[in-house]
């Protein structure tokens, strides 16, 4: 009996208190708002996927233009002085061609350089290498040279030293500062992909030349 009333009398002070505002449960947001801003604790995680991904991302790039950088083709002097006219910034290559006959020289008594022209019979560059040559270099045949496109300084030039350089050389404002100088396995060696480059340009001489050659019986026939 006596538990019966202390139930009653505690019903009668507690229903007051649950009807009230402040004890009502707030269902957890069964429809959420889509447009709702996102949590804190969302935005910076989200932040800092961001950030890692940014840094990453620049890390790879950073690395892929070092090494881009850090590659050297073979290529021919035409091929150099193209992408050097396109890019002065860009200044190292390893270029592949023929050495011009008659142009290794020593200029100056008082220095080891040595100079010559490679050519790859379109385009004509003059070469300024410090060092013992190659036993296989030779006039004439093929060779590799790794190095930078320099500009000439002051009133130097191509030919200056007396000795002979091109027209072709001459008529450009550059040299190639070679840090190396091929000529390995035979008097022959020479990348495939820059002799199919010379073997091209011979072919494009000669029939330039058979070309000049018609015009011209084609004109002496006119005029006579």
């Amino acid at each position: 009996m006596a538990s019966r009333i202390l139930n009653s009398r505690l019903r009668s002070h507690l229903s007051p208190l649950l009807r009230s505002s402040k004890f009502h449960l707030q269902p957890l947001n069964p429809n959420p708002n889509p447009n709702s801003p996102l949590s804190p604790l969302l935005r910076q995680r989200l932040w800092t996927y961001a950030l890692t991904f940014s840094c990453v991302a620049g890390f790879i790039v950073i690395v892929l233009a070092n090494f881009q950088d850090q590659l050297v083709f073979y290529i021919t002097p035409t091929d150099a002085m193209q992408k050097y006219k396109e890019n002065p910034a860009r200044t190292r290559f390893r270029l592949g061609g023929l050495v011009l006959e008659g142009s290794v020289a020593h200029p100056s008594s008082s220095s080891p350089e040595m100079e010559f022209v490679i050519t790859d019979l379109i385009t004509d560059i003059l070469v300024r290498y410090e060092g013992s040559l190659p036993d296989l270099f030779r006039e004439g045949h093929s060779v590799v040279v790794e190095g930078f496109v320099k500009k000439f300084e002051g009133e130097e030039g191509a030919g200056k030293g007396g000795h002979k350089v091109s027209d072709k050389a001459k008529m450009e404002d550059c040299y190639f500062k070679a840090t190396e100088v091929l000529a390995k396995h035979d008097e022959k060696y020479m990348p495939a992909e820059v002799a199919a480059a010379i073997e091209k340009n011979k072919k494009k001489l000669e029939a330039d030349a058979a070309e000049a050659a018609a015009e011209a019986t084609a004109v002496e026939a006119a005029q006579s």
